[in-house]
């Protein structure tokens, strides 16, 4: 498919906002970077401000690894104004880092920040809406991010709201309302869609025109019914491996990138298999699933 690049990102290989800095066996910067080159990523996503380094070293470690930098995931407590202050300073950082990177293409990826209310219950909000925010709650959330989309817009980043498991903004009819109430592109993650109880190529067929990056991951769907079940957190769902190596879950990836190329979208596709390292084997076992994921694509997506 003409007119994307892949990428990876540092969450792939266990660095992510749980881990990096409180547990043990996350690998550093230089080891991830070397990795997502070696295995044929054009780029890498941020991870958590500062893991990839600060401003002064960020840009040589990039071009070292001749990676772009295709974005970073900003979490902002949209339906809680209180926190509206702190968080947007918070991004301003992020923001930062995108310029001091290099990162011109980097599409500021806006969230929901962490809901401690849906972290207890992911999955539900597809079939339970009384989890889900009520009519102040998305005028709130609607107008916090208006505030984050014009910062991005205003420091030259494009914004793009990632709907995203234990959040307010997970099910399909939650993100239905997202795009209806604000004019912010959309991060299409077929994992994440996948949990909330979506189905990743008919997204593609109702939000195209919204869609401006793309995550692609793999789902065990039963270790998702699992946590469901025993009504575990995300967390939980993230240490018993529910992301899983290309073709090896229950998405239908072959059929969501025959639609992609239908769609004839343009842009960034960044490779994420969430995991959480529990041991200093895994680091190894995640590079070598980062290779197979990028030849899977070729093989089955000719990307």
């Amino acid at each position: 498919m003409s007119g994307i690049r892949v990428a990876n990102a540092p969450c792939s290989y266990g660095a992510f906002e749980i881990t990096v800095g409180i547990l043990p066996d996350v690998p550093g910067p230089e080891r991830v970077l070397a990795a997502i080159s070696s295995a044929g990523y054009e780029g890498t996503e941020l991870g958590p401000p500062g893991y990839l380094g600060d401003r002064d070293i960020l840009r040589d470690r990039l071009e070292e690894h001749e990676l772009a930098l295709v974005g970073g995931y900003i979490p902002i407590r949209f339906s809680k104004p209180e926190h509206w202050e702190a968080d947007l300073a918070a991004m301003d950082g992020t923001l930062d880092l995108f310029a001091a990177g290099g990162g011109t293409e980097a599409k500021a990826v806006l969230a929901d920040g962490w809901s401690p209310e849906r972290a207890q219950f992911p999955g539900r909000a597809a079939s339970d809406h009384s989890i889900g925010l009520d009519a102040s709650g998305w005028r709130r959330l609607s107008e916090g991010v208006a505030r984050a989309a014009d910062l991005a817009r205003t420091r030259g980043f494009e914004p793009t709201f990632h709907h995203h498991t234990a959040t307010f903004v997970e099910a399909p009819w939650e993100i239905e309302r997202l795009l209806e109430l604000t004019d912010v592109g959309l991060l299409l993650d077929t994992g994440h869609l996948a949990l909330g109880g979506g189905d990743p190529t008919q997204a593609l067929r109702d939000w195209s025109e919204r869609i401006n990056h793309v995550h692609v991951k793999d789902v065990h769907n039963d270790v998702l019914a699992g946590v469901i079940a025993d009504r575990a957190d995300m967390p939980e769902a993230w240490r018993r491996g529910v992301f899983c190596e290309f073709g090896t879950g229950d998405v239908d990836l072959d059929t969501f990138f025959a639609e992609l190329a239908r769609t004839q979208y343009t842009g960034w596709l960044v490779v994420e298999q969430d995991m959480v390292p529990q041991s200093p084997q895994d680091a190894a076992d995640a590079e070598a699933s980062q290779v197979r994921n990028r030849a899977w694509l070729r093989e089955h997506a000719s990307l």
